[in-house]
């Protein structure tokens, strides 16, 4: 085989690896942040049913009311909080952090 193209092979092996890898970190990144940063109300599972989430009254996030919103709206919430019990993240996570937790509430959603 020609020298070449076993380099440009090996090339787009390592890409593709690096592309599969960076998902799969992207995603447990944001199980992560949801983890140390929402399910202390939003609960493990999202359904708000945390001790602090009934207190605070936080929103079922697997709910059709959520789910409805556009990312851009629940980028907002994250991003800027919401009312005196959602704290503002903005500042404290990154853009693409947001974005990710965005997708992650989706899953969330069809796992109900």
């Amino acid at each position: 085989m020609n020298l070449s193209l076993r380099i440009g092979k090996t090339l787009f092996l390592a890409v593709a690896f690096l592309f599969a890898f960076s998902a799969v970190t992207r995603a447990d990144d944001a199980a992560s942040v949801y983890k140390t940063k929402c399910a202390v109300c939003h609960a493990p599972d999202g359904s708000g049913s945390s001790t602090m989430g009934k207190k605070l009254g936080a929103k079922d996030l697997r709910s059709d009311e959520v789910q409805k919103k556009t990312d851009a709206d629940l980028n907002g919430v994250i991003t800027n909080g919401m009312g005196k019990t959602m704290p503002a993240y903005k500042g404290k996570l990154t853009d693409d952090q947001i974005k990710q937790l965005v997708a992650f509430i989706r899953d969330l959603g069809k796992k109900k």
